[in-house]
């Protein structure tokens, strides 16, 4: 691990080691944070998984239903009766925090209260099968809606994993350590500079004495 190209002093060592402390409260926090969105990811896939498999239920019975219905329509009519249409539904677009991640909120707005103007037709010439599939894929619609909002909210929340996950292994492999092998370093050098200056003090000090007294330390021991 390469160490940082910092001056080794004291004052450099002091505010290394504060960083290196901040960088592992951050680490700790944003390790937490990880654990928590891949929770309630988790749960949220899991939650996706059964409304999509309804979903796809639900869809496969309005199919049934449109064949059941073009069987006994002739194509003409049943593309006619389905042209135009009474009911107008909207989609007001909310959002709401999860961990620092907003995710979307669907909910539909209809602009008719009344519940038969799903149908955009008369009833004289159409057949039973038309209504139960324009009712089955009415009733469908929520789903549909809700199917989107959880698959936003699942990318949304994986690309933020993936974003904590990289700062997380980034301050782990390498910034913790480069801190620690920084202070390392400077620590291991302070000591070297201080076993020269005490080495460096020991000589001037014999030669002082020798000069002032003709004589050194170790001869007087």
């Amino acid at each position: 691990m390469a160490i940082m190209n910092v001056n080794p002093t004291r004052m450099q060592m002091s505010k290394l080691k504060k960083q290196l402390l901040t960088a592992r409260r951050g680490h700790k926090m944003l390790k937490d944070k990880r654990d928590e969105l891949m929770r309630q990811f988790i749960e949220l896939v899991q939650e996706n998984k059964k409304l999509r498999d309804k979903v796809e239920k639900e869809l496969s019975e309005c199919n049934a239903h449109f064949i059941n219905a073009s069987a006994v329509m002739s194509r003409q009519t049943l593309d006619s009766s389905l042209m135009s249409s009474k009911q107008q539904t909207g989609i007001d677009v909310k959002s709401k925090n999860i961990m620092s991640v907003d995710v979307p909120v669907f909910e539909t707005v209809s602009a008719s209260p009344d519940e038969g103007d799903i149908f955009p037709y008369g009833f004289a010439f159409t057949s039973f099968e038309l209504d139960d599939a324009v009712s089955s894929l009415n009733e469908v619609l929520p789903d549909l809606i809700k199917l989107a909002e959880m698959e936003k909210s699942c990318e949304l929340m994986a690309a933020e994993i993936e974003r904590t996950r990289r700062r997380v292994n980034s301050l782990e492999h390498v910034m913790i350590p480069r801190y620690e092998e920084t202070i390392k370093y400077i620590s291991m050098k302070l000591e070297e500079n201080d076993r020269s200056s005490r080495t460096r003090l020991m000589k001037v000090k014999d030669m002082l004495l020798e000069k002032a007294h003709n004589y050194s330390d170790k001869n007087e021991s």
